[in-house]
């Protein structure tokens, strides 16, 4: 996980199931792919919100490593997801599976840090 300076470990923790920190960080998944040419749906249900856009990551990602790895590249670029720390992790999981958790990672601490600083947390 990475770190967060600006609130406590269990503070962030809460917001991961805020729905309005669920909502913008899915929002925000949606336009950095959209930007690449890549749909992803926004999630009918919030309560599995994560889940069901982990799982559609997790496919367009495994076909960018396989068809497209310098389009993954500029992609993980734009996200602001550091392609030497992915190399630097062991993968506990498949590859497409390790980096999709980076990326709704890293989203989400986007999401959380823009609401911190326009004070709507």
């Amino acid at each position: 996980m990475m770190k967060f300076n600006l609130l406590p470990t269990s503070e962030i923790e809460k917001f991961r199931l805020n729905e309005h920190i669920i909502r913008d960080t899915a929002l925000q998944v949606i336009k950095d792919f959209a930007s690449f040419g890549m749909d992803v749906s926004f999630p009918g249900d919030l309560n599995y919100a994560y889940e069901s856009l982990f799982q559609q990551l997790k496919l367009i990602i495994a076909d960018l490593l396989e068809r497209e790895p310098e389009k993954l590249s500029a992609l993980l670029y734009q996200i602001d997801l550091d392609e030497s720390k992915l190399r630097n992790e062991p993968p506990l999981f498949a590859e497409s599976e390790f980096i999709s958790e980076m990326v709704l990672e890293r989203e989400f601490l986007k999401v959380l840090t823009r609401h911190y600083f326009s004070k709507r947390l």
